[in-house]
């Protein structure tokens, strides 16, 4: 029987059930009631469910937004097993052959950041369901999007995860000159249904992998309690700035703890003190040891 794993995202109402194989051909559908989703047996069961709100069907995942009449704790493990039992009778996903691609609204805003070289484009979509970060349009060629925002002359880098695209400028331009311009071609972009990110073409780095279920059993004890403070403590509010932390390594001898930061937190003249001031401390106090000491890899 086909697993299915519960993934949070940061929108309390939204919960993503992952498979391990992709279910769509790098498209991706939303449907907000049953007519609608005439070519999804699956979402079509789901809209059963009286607290069903949105389905979202991409690359490997759905990902259910709620009604506030339940808790996604009480209900997200019998939406797994409905899922699971599904798929296992050999139930269709999606009819992508008949399926018609319609034009839908996109809402995109511009959020600041503490980075001011970096502005946080924000859809009221899913995106992607890995975070991919670009520094160049030869590393974009997983995301059509991306490098074609690379053919603006003033995009530096981009970072991309779940609802929302940060962008880092060239200090050349000033972002009241050119934010409407970006807004108005992601919206458009995404509206026309072109593809946003092939997700099977981001290449699995090596630092991230140390923070899979896989990979994490074997680390020490000092590095798993470090992972689950960033994760847990950490990531939601750099997630927040329109950026990301990966924890890197950890070593004992030196008490050194390495992080990666990427989007808005990567060259942020206030990461420095983020870092020694804000994590560091953190670090120092729930693990008891103010020895500690945080390093960022590309801050």
């Amino acid at each position: 029987m086909t697993k299915i794993s519960i993934k949070e995202t940061q929108n309390p109402t939204i919960v993503k059930f992952e498979f391990p194989d992709f279910i769509t051909k790098n498209k991706s559908y939303e449907f907000k009631n049953i007519d609608e989703a005439s070519e999804s047996q699956l979402a079509q069961q789901l809209f059963y469910l009286p607290f069903v709100k949105t389905v979202f069907i991409s690359g490997n995942f759905i990902a259910i937004e709620r009604y506030n009449i339940v808790q996604w704790n009480d209900v997200q493990e019998a939406v797994a097993e409905q899922i699971e039992e599904f798929v296992s009778k050999g139930g269709i996903i999606i009819n992508e052959s008949t399926v018609e691609i319609k034009k839908l609204p996109i809402t995109i805003y511009a959020e600041s950041t503490p980075n001011p070289a970096v502005l946080k484009f924000v859809a009221n979509k899913v995106l992607t369901s890995k975070t991919a970060e670009f520094k160049n349009i030869d590393e974009a060629f997983p995301s059509a999007l991306a490098k074609e925002l690379f053919k603006f002359s003033f995009v530096k880098e981009i970072f991309m995860d779940e609802n929302y695209i940060s962008i880092t400028k060239y200090n050349s331009t000033d972002w009241q000159e050119i934010s409407n311009e970006i807004r108005t071609f992601i919206k458009e972009y995404i509206e026309n249904g072109n593809e946003i990110i092939n997700e099977s073409l981001l290449v699995t780095v090596p630092k991230n992998e140390k923070q899979t279920i896989s990979n994490f059993d074997s680390l020490d004890t000092t590095s798993q309690q470090i992972i689950n403070i960033l994760e847990e403590y950490v990531k939601p509010a750099v997630q927040a700035d329109g950026g990301n932390i990966l924890f890197d390594s950890y070593d004992e001898s030196e008490k050194r703890v390495k992080v990666v930061l990427q989007g808005a937190c990567s060259g942020c003249p206030s990461s420095t003190f983020t870092l020694k001031n804000g994590i560091e401390n953190m670090l120092k106090d729930m693990l008891n040891d103010e020895a500690i000491k945080v390093e960022a890899m590309n801050a």
